[in-house]
């Protein structure tokens, strides 16, 4: 089954008939569901505490169940339906574990991106950021997830990060042309966002 990414009526993550994702607080209002989320992942994310490496698609899981689980029962799990965003298909739900594995042994045999000059970090951050990104394995909130890896990754390397200087459209102008492997402004995008 193909789903928009909000849902289309028959997908099995959204009320009946509607594209509102089912949830704990029985939210049927978009608007109103966006807001729950924004607030409960963030007030969430401040129990994630940094941990060192292994970083790995476990690790990954477990961020997205911290941020999510008072609101969706199935946080942390690989989404069982295909997903697009507007003509991007991110990967089909048989196919993320192994994908995704593929991913984090790749970084785990690049020593987590330790030892880096910035230079070099910000270039092998935005690959890996793209790559993962069209994996989407989660229904909704990968984006969150994915930020605070990243996040810990950044830390565990010596740099810091922050993200106050991006603007939504160009984060989604970024990961779209990352889907055609042009990182070029994920790049750009890091160099602002990474620091010593």
């Amino acid at each position: 089954m193909v789903s928009m990414k909000y849902g289309t009526g028959d997908d099995p993550y959204c009320y009946k008939n509607t594209d509102i994702l089912i949830n704990n607080l029985n939210i049927k209002d978009n608007a109103l569901l966006e807001l729950a989320e924004t607030d409960i992942s963030l007030l969430s994310s401040e129990s994630i505490d940094f941990s060192p490496p292994p970083y790995n698609f476990t690790y990954l899981q477990n961020i997205h169940k911290t941020l999510f689980s008072d609101l969706y029962l199935w946080a942390g799990l690989i989404r069982t339906i295909g997903i697009n965003k507007g003509d991007t298909m991110f990967c089909r739900p048989e196919y993320i574990q192994r994908e995704a594995d593929k991913i984090f042994t790749l970084l785990a045999q690049e020593n987590y991106f330790q030892q880096l000059n910035i230079e070099k970090f910000i270039i092998k951050m935005a690959e890996f950021y793209g790559d993962l990104n069209i994996i989407h394995p989660f229904r909704e909130g990968n984006g969150r997830s994915q930020r605070i890896l990243f996040e810990h990754i950044t830390v565990n390397s010596g740099f810091q990060i922050s993200w106050s200087s991006v603007t939504k459209d160009e984060w989604i102008q970024a990961n779209i042309n990352s889907v055609h492997c042009d990182y070029s402004l994920l790049e750009s995008i890091f160099s602002r966002c990474v620091s010593e």
